[in-house]
């Protein structure tokens, strides 16, 4: 059965990218997509390939019209909330690749997401690489009872941590909280010099022109040291493949699903 999939977010840097990938797989047909700038336009004129006809609409509530099987959002956080309810009210599953999204904001999208009968798989990174960094720091958390996360990316990126990162750091509190040798409350000098606490895990965010995204997961022991890193390039393609595998694994699911893995024989 062939999947319908809306893309909102289609002419971006990651959505374009993936608007491709659904184009050419056999499986798949990219329906409408989503972006106010280019609305009234096909997908393909805007991103150069010109057997994409998929028409564009400025919002989500449009392209829910065309009954898709599933929403991809690849938008910004202060809109992707309200484009994912839309599309689990209107019917679809919806995959997440969009960062800086909340525990809190998690929380309200499954209820609505149960009570759609829905699923919904969120990926603060579809790159095989990053999902393999997220299980090996499980297994570390396991045996190496402290860590602190160091998030890096482009100076122009707005939300901090990164959406990998909080999603690596919800990942590692379910195994355990890292011991504090000095709790915070009790240092001497700037506490902001510690970094941010989320979810017990202490992480610092460098956003300097030159990164993409990387993502450094420092486990300490006495006299020895694991250091765990994903380190992302410039192109969007090392998330298409990712991303096309939580498209076809969505609609196997109800509720708030975090994290590739969580689909991945792993």
């Amino acid at each position: 059965m062939t999947i319908r999939v809306c893309v909102a977010g289609a002419t971006g840097w990651a959505g374009s990218a993936l608007s491709l990938g659904i184009a050419q797989a056999t499986d798949m047909e990219l329906v409408a997509a989503v972006s106010r700038t280019h609305a009234g336009k096909t997908l393909g004129s805007v991103i150069h390939f010109d057997d994409l006809l998929a028409p564009v609409h400025a919002t989500v509530a449009e392209v829910i019209a065309y009954k898709p099987d599933v929403l991809v959002e690849y938008t910004k956080p202060d809109v992707a909330k309200v484009h994912v309810v839309a599309a689990l009210e209107g019917g679809a599953h919806v995959v997440v690749g969009t960062s800086g999204l909340t525990d809190d904001d998690y929380r309200e999208i499954d209820e609505v997401a149960q009570s759609a009968g829905r699923g919904v798989l969120a990926a603060g990174n579809f790159a095989i690489t990053a999902v393999l960094l997220q299980k090996f720091a499980e297994a570390a958390a396991r045996y190496v009872p402290q860590w602190e996360i160091i998030d890096y990316a482009d100076a122009g990126k707005e939300d901090v941590p990164s959406g990998t990162v909080r999603e690596l750091v919800n990942r590692l509190s379910r195994v355990r909280p890292p011991h504090k040798e000095v709790a915070i409350e009790s240092l001497q000098g700037p506490q902001e010099s510690r970094g941010a606490e989320l979810d017990g895990t202490q992480v610092h965010s460098v956003r300097l022109p030159g990164y993409t995204l990387s993502v450094d997961a420092i486990f300490g022991m006495p006299d020895q040291r694991l250091i765990l890193r994903h380190e992302a390039g410039a192109s969007a393609e090392p998330y298409v493949e990712g991303a096309l595998l939580a498209i076809r694994k969505v609609s196997g699911l109800v509720g708030v699903h975090r994290g590739l893995a969580t689909v991945m024989e792993m």
